[in-house]
């Protein structure tokens, strides 16, 4: 017994023993409270569940085209809706009209000597197939000396690259045409043979595929619109040059839908054509959607597990949804924040 204790009254003794003992048994009911308070909310309290929130997205479409040369006039701007088939831009090459002059010279040629080789050789035909191969000749060597001296012009800085290309063009193509005219004097020369025939046949077909080839990169002159949609960014100037491929500006098509970025063990009660809600907080609305799209991102996704037993890397999946009905002012970019399957 404490020594100061000892000494005490028995009364006081009896009131120290009280006091002890109610102290004691405050702690305990203390602690009673507490283990029943933490049993009940393990019970009843449910922790919230996570929230899964995604965002609005529509498809991006690149427009370009095969053809290169110089934006001419663009049609659009950014911001502007249009329609499938609507006229964006028009791009002007120089360079490949003057291929298809000269592809169609070539076909002109390539056909008239056909026509003469199937209708005979006369010595008419023969001299006059002579005077076009000088005549071409002559075109040629001219084309050539205009060339040169654009290319010495050009290496001094006197003259642009496009007044050097354009006397390339030239000279190219009157090396052809005193291509063609010397096939077509040497044809008449040796006489409709069954070869000759078939040569010319073949010279008919490869002047016409070069005419369709030019034509095909024409058809890119004038870029329109794949899909309806607005267009969200112009890359290049009026007057500016673009190459092949290059884009020229890019067009949102109308197919907003919503993505998400989900556990795999939030995916037992999804699967494509599960209708699931939706709350988009920029509109303060809540709308229905159909996912049509799910994909495993891959393992730099995944989720990692917190402890080292007992638990899992969880994958993560895409998702893509689509609105029942179109939402009106519903843009790429704005949270939406799934609630649940309907």
């Amino acid at each position: 017994m404490d020594q100061h204790t000892s000494n005490l009254p028995l009364t006081d003794k009896s009131e120290v023993s009280a006091k002890n003992k109610a102290l004691i048994f405050t702690v305990v009911m203390v602690l009673i409270i507490v283990a029943v308070m933490a049993v009940v909310g393990f019970i009843f309290i449910k922790p919230e569940p996570d929230t899964i929130q995604g965002m609005g997205d529509a498809t991006e479409i690149r427009i370009s085209g095969k053809l290169p040369g110089r934006v001419s006039q663009i049609f659009v701007e950014e911001g502007q809706r249009v329609k499938t088939g609507d006229t964006l831009v028009h791009i002007h090459s120089s360079l490949v009209e003057a291929k298809l002059a000269q592809a169609q010279a070539l076909e002109d040629v390539s056909k008239a000597t056909n026509k003469k080789v199937d209708s005979g050789t006369r010595s008419q035909i023969i001299a006059s197939a002579r005077d076009v191969m000088e005549q071409a000749a002559a075109a040629a060597g001219i084309a050539k000396k205009t060339y040169d001296r654009m290319e010495s012009l050009f290496s001094k800085g006197v003259v642009s690259a496009q007044k050097r290309d354009e006397a390339k063009a030239a000279y190219e193509a009157a090396k052809a045409g005193e291509s063609a005219a010397r096939s077509q004097y040497e044809l008449a020369v040796a006489g409709p043979q069954a070869e000759d025939r078939q040569a010319a046949q073949g010279m008919v077909k490869a002047a016409q595929g070069s005419v369709s080839e030019v034509d095909a990169l024409l058809e890119d002159q004038y870029l329109t619109a794949p899909a309806d949609g607005v267009i969200t960014v112009i890359y290049p100037n009026v007057s500016e040059l673009v190459a092949t491929g290059a884009p020229i500006m890019n067009l949102q098509k109308d197919d907003d839908h919503a993505v998400f970025n989900v556990r795999e063990t939030l995916l037992k009660d999804i699967k494509e054509g599960t209708k699931i809600r939706v709350r988009i907080p920029a509109l303060d609305k809540e709308e229905v959607m159909t996912v049509y799209y799910i994909r495993d991102l891959g393992t730099y996704a995944n989720w990692q597990a917190t402890k080292s037993t007992g638990d899992y890397d969880a994958r993560t999946f895409q998702i893509k949804a689509r609105p029942e009905k179109k939402i009106e002012n519903f843009r790429p970019g704005m949270s939406v924040v799934y609630l649940g399957v309907k």
